[in-house]
């Protein structure tokens, strides 16, 4: 009787240990947290309506491209082959146009989601960074993805690198 005690206390602070050193891993649905930021839900509305002012300018072209591309194409028959290749020439470069309104639409988009997102997403590191340090939790992972979001616990890399001979 005595040695079940004994190994009854033996498995007891075993599972008070694991479970102890569970509670330094906690999980986060990252998505939900953020989609309820005013901030990113103001820069959101923000960059979709500069996406949709830019894909309306860019298909204004694309249509007065598509528009006298039919014309010309009607009236080739009727035209001369010099009159033709001019033609043909206007309509390369206003799709020359049209493809580079749409590298810079792309670029200032890019130019402008980085600069919205930047300090919501530094806010939201301090938060976690204060949360976890609060709370003690060492590695915070994704709800949703199971990638890691935060980590303040040792890094294994040099004892792994050691072990292969690395």
């Amino acid at each position: 009787m005595k040695k079940l005690s004994v190994l009854f206390a033996a498995v007891m602070m075993f599972m008070s240990v694991g479970f102890a050193k569970a509670q330094k891993v906690a999980s986060l649905d990252l998505q939900a947290v953020l989609n309820l930021m005013p901030e990113k839900i103001k820069a959101d509305e923000q960059l979709m309506a500069l996406n949709n002012t830019k894909k309306a300018e860019i298909e204004k072209e694309i249509a007065k491209v598509q528009d006298l591309f039919k014309k010309y194409s009607e009236e080739a028959p009727k035209q001369t082959p010099q009159v033709n290749e001019q033609r043909d020439a206007e309509i390369q470069k206003m799709q020359e146009k049209v493809r580079q309104m749409q590298a810079a639409a792309q670029k200032d988009l890019g130019e402008k989601t980085d600069a919205a997102y930047g300090p919501i997403e530094k806010k939201f590191n301090d938060a976690l960074t204060r949360a976890a340090k609060a709370n003690g939790w060492e590695f915070i992972f994704d709800a949703n993805s199971m990638g890691l979001i935060y980590k303040a616990g040792p890094d294994a890399t040099a004892a792994v690198k050691k072990e292969l001979g690395l």
